[in-house]
């Protein structure tokens, strides 16, 4: 079983924010997926090649995306290796995106909450530029809304393919085939 997370703040206030890349493309990932509440996250299930997919989007704030995912991931007995994190990244230009496994939280606050509460940073990372903007504070601009052009690349069929080849052939392939395209 693969744990796939998207970072996001819940509620409309923050929907399209440069913060919630994860959630709009778990949101994109299969819009026929029916997503449910459980405690503290909203939860969809599927199936890749016949393995078995948790896709989770905590409810917990940004800040505190630990405590969902640790409790997730214990619950279903997922194994840090198998999960696979999406979330904006500042220090990347915006509409590109890398992935790293066993990566530091390069100062984000949600992956630093998930390293704390899993207490291992071995899990895998897909981290989603959103650029940064010198003229804002850094906590206005990650709750600014995104572009036009910057939703239709989050919409981009590419994250599919990412988040299927990391169930299928695991991440160091998916890095492989991935990072510099």
């Amino acid at each position: 079983m693969k744990l796939i997370v998207g970072i996001g703040n819940p509620g409309k206030e923050y929907e399209n924010t440069r913060h919630n890349v994860g959630f709009i493309i778990l949101n994109n990932y299969d819009k026929n997926l029916k997503w449910r509440k459980d405690k503290d996250a909203e939860i969809a299930e599927t199936s890749v090649n016949g393995e078995k997919v948790l896709l989770v989007k905590p409810l917990t704030y940004v800040n505190l995306s630990g405590n969902a995912v640790s409790r997730i991931a214990n619950f279903y007995k997922i194994s840090c290796e198998d999960i696979l994190v999406i979330h904006d990244d500042l220090d990347l230009p915006s509409s590109s995106f890398r992935l790293k496994f066993n990566s530091s939280s390069g100062g984000h606050n949600g992956i630093k909450s998930i390293i704390n509460s899993l207490k291992t940073q071995s899990f895998s990372q897909l981290k989603v530029g959103i650029g940064s903007n010198k003229s804002y504070d850094t906590k206005d601009y990650v709750l600014s809304k995104l572009s036009k052009e910057e939703l239709n690349y989050l919409q981009d069929t590419i994250f599919k393919e990412i988040i299927d080849s990391f169930v299928i052939k695991g991440i160091q392939f998916t890095m492989n085939q991935y990072n510099g395209v």
